[in-house]
């Protein structure tokens, strides 16, 4: 199944969830036979649920993990983690654009800009060069303003209530 018209998504904010919102968009385009591929930006290491549920789905579901195991630091990124970013970029270009794919996520894309691992130039271009036919959906954080004024749609997580605060942990299964 094609679409006749793709739109670009974003998903942006300070709380949990973007990911899941895109991972759930996913799984609703997967039920359709739509091919969709994620490339996470900054998420070395894992694997995540979301890793192992792409091996079931296969060749439906494609997530290509990019970037070291750990944090970035966002006040000093490693010319490694801006080195990463930049092939990432790359590999959803190549995604983006040939052909295989209905749904592009890129996830993390809007917060590897904010660490300055990729320019706001850089992702507007890979906006601009996306198909007729194509969904492009960017998560993470920060998301710059002349992203969202190209997007079609942005939807804002804002933490209204957080159990992080409570000291609860990163989860196996709910959030990794």
């Amino acid at each position: 199944m094609k679409l006749k018209q793709g739109h670009i998504q974003v998903y942006t904010g300070d709380c949990k969830g973007k990911t899941t919102a895109a991972l759930g968009l996913a799984l609703r385009a997967v039920g359709r036979e739509m091919m969709v591929c994620m490339i996470q930006f900054m998420k070395g290491g894992g694997p995540y649920g979301e890793h192992l549920a792409a091996q079931r789905l296969a060749p439906y579901l494609t997530i290509i993990p990019t970037g070291r195991a750990g944090w970035v630091d966002h006040d000093n990124p490693d010319p490694e983690d801006r080195r990463l970013a930049q092939e990432a970029l790359e590999m959803a270009r190549q995604a983006l654009t040939g052909g295989k794919y209905d749904l592009v996520i890129l996830d993390e894309v809007n917060g590897a800009v904010s660490f300055g691992l990729l320019e706001t130039e850089q992702v507007l271009e890979l906006m601009g060069q996306k198909p007729t036919d194509v969904e492009l959906v960017l998560t993470g954080r920060n998301a710059d303003p002349r992203v969202i004024e190209v997007a079609d749609l942005v939807t804002e997580m804002r933490e209204i209530k957080h159990y992080y605060k409570t000291g609860v942990r990163a989860r196996i299964g709910i959030e990794k």
